[in-house]
């Protein structure tokens, strides 16, 4: 410590590039500091820092990471208890560009695994960015000062050291995420795709606020369809659970269809506790579908819903740069299923109407001849029947979907009703086509060339996020914006890296595209994040397989 201290005094006023003599580890007493990575300027991405607190100063028990999904809660945890401290104890900007920052990469409302924050027997270990000090291109040694003596061991003290303090919270949290990761689990065993307790909070603040709305009306279950679970934690919890097969929600508009089928898509993840969706959970393969028009599509069998194409085109390996709403949604739910969905979640609103339905007034008018669609509605079906995949399908002005439905519920007000007999009164007989489609079991081993070149000037390709869902990989750009699942920048960075990574052990995929990815997947669930980075960092999140896929799905080559 004293020797940092000493470090920052001699380059006191010197320019910014004498920062790199600070790299290295230092004592601090109730901690270990390591300055991993110096930034080159004000201007640049913070540099990186981390720190370790072992065992014996931390004072959290280790009960509290006993299993895999009570280690990623307590990290989610203190992630988010650094994330508060720096918030209290930092002063924030001061000097050029990013000077005096610090922080933690932390997610919204769910918990995610990341490597910011690593927990093990010995110690913990926090990732953090820190911003150094500088007017215009010199050092600002002092403030630099404050930053390392002054604001760390106070951000330190209130976010990772809990030796004499109440671990109540703590506790809490990581009992709460147990719960939801159970009941999950249990799923399958039930019957059921998807369960969405009683009081549930499920309105947002906003559609780009995820914080629930506080004057929301809680969520009740029809009777009809009301289940109970036993949680190891919280005990017996009562709500809706939805069963396997074809479901719809229906109800005017504004009354909380997309809501609730929002917060069942996003309960394929575990929430942070008072989140309002905290036992929302949903079967963890479950996608959702819609249309992506203008997406490239690389060798996907659509022949299930698409026949032959004007020109006498095939689609049993059908690729394109600027797929239509039909189409792209054919090979969303193709490329969903390769990845072993078990339910695809589809709201009308973002599909397209034709892939959606086709009544029999147009079917009168156009032949069956002339039309290569074959509309979700007529194998919905048989999706379930022959393959075991459910649908929960959003629609307010179908009522063709009530025919082939097996649940049907009603949101007025945000009140939920099972209207599933009054439905099936009036629903008549199943639509009927005479056009033929091929079957869902044909399997395909796809390959998609995972390979990319760095830019000239540039010695080793850049994997970055531009935004959310928008990855630069190397010269190549994938757009992930509609593939909704997807929540966080560090997912998306650990889906390039994921492509990168394998392409370099398998380039040739020789078990295919699905399954080389998934032994990559397989691979950091046993090793860690850390597997994809050549450095030490901790921006990145864990995705899932579909989305790792979704991405190189959508890789053009030119």
């Amino acid at each position: 410590m004293e020797r940092l201290h000493q470090q920052l005094q001699q380059i006191k006023g010197r320019g910014y590039k004498a920062y790199k003599q600070l790299g290295g580890s230092y004592d601090f007493g109730p901690f270990q500091l390591s300055i991993d990575h110096v930034q080159g300027d004000p201007f640049a991405q913070p540099s990186r820092i981390s720190i370790q607190i072992c065992a014996a100063q931390h004072g959290i028990p280790a009960d509290f990471w006993r299993s895999r999904i009570r280690k990623t809660a307590l990290e989610d945890f203190l992630g988010r208890a650094i994330a508060t401290a720096i918030r209290k104890h930092v002063k924030g900007h001061r000097g050029t560009g990013h000077s005096g920052e610090i922080s933690i990469a932390t997610n919204g409302q769910q918990v995610l695994r990341r490597n910011a924050l690593l927990v093990d027997d010995k110690q913990i270990d926090a990732r953090l960015l820190l911003a150094l000090p500088g007017s215009g291109r010199s050092i600002l040694a002092d403030e630099a000062a404050s930053m390392f003596f002054e604001e760390l061991p106070k951000v330190v003290a209130d976010g990772l050291r809990w030796a004499d303090r109440s671990q109540t919270q703590m506790q809490q949290h990581i009992e709460q995420v147990e719960d939801q990761d159970f009941l999950r689990e249990q799923l399958q065993a039930a019957g059921t795709v998807a369960f969405v307790a009683d009081d549930s909070l499920l309105p947002r603040h906003s559609g780009i606020d995820d914080q629930p709305l506080v004057e929301g009306i809680p969520f009740q279950s029809p009777p009809s369809l009301q289940q109970s679970f036993s949680l190891p934690n919280r005990g017996i919890i009562s709500g809706m659970a939805i069963p396997h097969g074809v479901t719809l929600i229906v109800g005017g508009g504004y009354h909380g269809k997309s809501t609730l089928l929002q917060a069942i898509e996003r309960g394929i993840y575990n929430h942070i506790p008072g989140d309002g969706r905290e036992l929302v959970v949903t079967s963890p393969s479950a996608v959702k579908i819609r249309a992506e028009d203008h997406r490239v599509v690389n060798s996907v069998d659509i022949s299930p819903f698409i026949g032959t194409l004007p020109g006498n085109r095939s689609t049993d390996v059908f690729s394109t740069d600027n797929a239509s709403g039909s189409t792209s949604q054919a090979a969303n739910i193709i490329e969903a299923l390769e990845c072993g969905c078990s339910c695809l979640l589809i709201d009308e609103d973002t599909s397209a109407t034709n892939f959606m339905i086709r009544d029999t007034r147009m079917q009168q008018l156009v032949p069956d001849s002339q039309e290569p669609i074959t509309p979700l509605l007529h194998r919905v079906r048989e999706l379930y029947e022959k393959q075991g995949i459910s649908t929960i399908i959003v629609t307010g002005g179908s009522g063709d979907y009530l025919s082939v439905a097996d649940t049907v519920i009603m949101l007025d007000n945000y009140q939920s009703f099972d209207v599933t007999e009054k439905a099936r009164q009036l629903a008549g007989p199943a639509p009927q086509t005479n056009q033929p489609a091929t079957t869902f079991d044909r399997q395909t081993l796809r390959q998609i060339s995972l390979q990319t070149k760095p830019f000239p000037g540039q010695r080793a390709t850049k994997i970055l996020v531009r935004e959310q869902r928008l990855l630069e990989y190397g010269r190549k750009r994938i757009d992930l914006s509609k593939v909704e699942q997807l929540l966080d920048a560090g997912q998306t960075e650990a889906i390039g890296r994921l492509l990168a990574y394998c392409h370099k052990i398998d380039p040739e995929q020789k078990a295919g595209l699905r399954q080389t990815l998934q032994q990559a997947l397989d691979q950091v669930e046993q090793q860690g994040l850390d597997l994809l980075l050549p450095w030490k960092a901790g921006h990145l999140a864990q995705p899932r397989l579909y989305e790792v896929v979704a991405a190189a799905n959508r890789i053009r080559e030119n």
